[in-house]
């Protein structure tokens, strides 16, 4: 029988947008892995009965159901409540969740009121899906041929329990297994990689190809079924191959978390050291370097010089330059590069000045980045125009590019893509 699942999340705030319903696109993220198909997504309000009503809809229509939030201790947690009187079930206490509960409020140094019971409350039959993330427990229950999966609303914890719950639930009920692999893309659009996949994608069953849009770059999902993961790795292999081989540099990796991350794997394998100096990007690349543990093997520093006056003050680039060439110019994020590669003693220097809006300078449209890659043997500077993207859109593709010119010279290839040049 196909498995058509709903997805159903609970709160208020999802409503009036003053929280970003991530937990969905968590959820469905991961049912894809496992082939099965989400026809539906559902946000419902903190309403008992409205509740209950999108719980029957769902009911009547999906054979799997993955509710996030509504599990907490407070009055309008009633996502399992719900649930329960929706298929007809009682509400029991879990004497084992409430012992771990209780252990955990003592762990902490404080005493568990009674209104924190609420969260190990399930319904009858449920299992529970230990939270070691947060205090509300998971559960899932199967009855009338539909499975029902309750996780915790906040991110964390439901991606959390997603990774280390549901995942070997799923695999634990599934017909062999179902492997993906991500190719990541840098420097191409979702519809032209579409267009150029299409064929291929269309000629392929098991394993399957399917492209994907992510902020500032793309990827393409490779996935298939088989009795092991070996076997299905070994099916993937030419399929990952054939896309490799057809999109060449524009490949930055497989399976890598980030562009970012990718960058510092291959400084560490290299032995490389990294500083940076950032106008435009006030910071950005510096932080999504030190969001990775462990950069600071690699990752020296970096200064945000976003006047003209911090320019000259902290980097030691000429006022006669500035006035001369520009603050965004080539030749300022040349200078930036090798200033702050020299003096933090790194091995490679990145300098970035541009215009992320809304105002222009004169002379360049809002948009325009200059991207410096200093190198012991020689500065490659990239100019990029990100119109159209807003201030956090602009920051975010010279992010992408400058991380790009890395990883282009630390594995040999033109640190400036051929067809820019």
């Amino acid at each position: 029988m196909t498995t058509k699942a709903e997805i159903l999340c609970v709160g208020t705030e999802l409503l009036l947008g003053s929280t970003i319903n991530t937990d969905a696109a968590d959820v469905a993220e991961l049912l894809s892995e496992y082939g099965i198909n989400v026809y539906w997504h559902s946000v419902v309000g903190d309403n008992p009965g409205r509740v209950i009503e999108a719980v029957k809809i769902a009911r009547g229509r999906a054979n799997l159901i993955v509710t996030t939030g509504g599990l907490g201790p407070t009055c309008d947690d009633l996502t399992k409540t719900a649930l329960a009187q929706a298929f007809g079930l009682e509400m029991t206490l879990n004497r084992e969740e409430e012992a771990w509960l209780r252990g955990v409020f003592k762990a902490r140094g404080k005493c568990m009121d009674d209104n924190n019971l609420q969260q190990v409350w399930l319904p009858a039959g449920a299992q529970a899906l230990r939270n070691d993330w947060g205090t509300a427990p998971g559960c899932w229950f199967e009855k009338d041929g539909v499975m029902v999966i309750m996780l915790p609303g906040p991110p964390r914890e439901c991606r959390a329990m997603l990774e280390n719950r549901v995942r070997p639930l799923l695999a634990s009920r599934a017909d062999g297994v179902i492997v993906s692999h991500s190719i990541r893309f840098l420097g191409i659009g979702e519809s032209q990689m579409e267009y150029r996949l299409r064929d291929y994608m269309n000629s392929l069953t098991n394993p399957t190809l399917a492209p994907y849009a992510k902020e500032g770059e793309c990827l393409a999902r490779v996935t298939a079924k088989a009795a092991t993961r070996e076997e299905a790795d070994r099916m993937m292999a030419p399929v990952i191959e054939n896309v490799k081989a057809l999109f060449r540099d524009l490949v930055y990796g497989v399976d890598s978390e980030s562009l970012a991350a990718r960058v510092m794997e291959l400084l560490g394998e290299k032995g490389a050291t990294l500083a940076v100096a950032e106008s435009c990007t006030g910071g950005a690349l510096a932080k999504r370097l030190t969001d990775i543990p462990g950069a600071s093997r690699n990752f020296l520093g970096g200064v945000v010089v976003y006047t003209n006056e911090a320019k000259a003050r902290f980097l030691d680039i000429p006022m006669a330059d500035i006035e001369e060439y520009g603050a965004v110019s080539r030749e300022i994020a040349e200078r930036l590069a090798r200033s702050v590669r020299g003096k933090l003693g790194a091995d490679l220097g990145v300098g970035i000045t541009g215009l992320a809006g809304p105002e222009g300078d004169g002379v360049h449209e809002v948009g325009t980045v200059f991207i410096a890659l200093a190198a012991p043997e020689e500065t490659f500077v990239r100019e990029g125009h990100f119109t159209l993207r807003g201030r956090s859109g602009v920051r975010l593709y010279a992010c992408q590019y400058a991380f790009d010119m890395i990883r282009r010279y630390l594995t040999g290839l033109p640190v400036i893509p051929e067809e820019t040049q």
